[in-house]
């Protein structure tokens, strides 16, 4: 049985999240998150969340051992980006890009 759970608009640029959820792609629930708790990015305590919630989805869709849950996919996708604007010299201004993520979590029982 498959469960999922979404993160949009995190606060995040995307390519920072990849590095972090590159680490746990395809690994069981529990030791993912002990690798998570373990790392220090910034991304870490948001994918923890993440996962923590797609494996709360999927205890209320049925009867699931949590300890049998794989972590299937992850996908970092780029949000909408805040865009600001920093003065510069001589009167110009250049646009700084503030971007976001969305993170995408997928845990499904493991078949063996």
């Amino acid at each position: 049985m498959k469960a999922r759970a979404i993160h949009r608009h995190a606060r995040v640029a995307p390519r920072k999240v990849r590095l972090v959820a590159d680490l746990v792609r395809g690994m069981p629930v529990t030791r993912a998150l002990e690798i998570l708790a373990c790392t220090r990015k910034g991304a870490a305590p948001m994918l923890t969340r993440v996962i923590n919630s797609a494996v709360a989805n999927a205890t209320t869709k049925g009867d699931v051992d949590v300890d049998q849950l794989l972590v299937s996919k992850i996908t970092v996708d780029q949000g909408p980006m805040l865009k600001r604007y920093l003065p510069r010299a001589m009167g110009r201004a250049t646009m700084i890009q503030k971007k976001t993520s969305h993170i995408l979590v997928v845990v499904e029982s493991n078949p063996h």
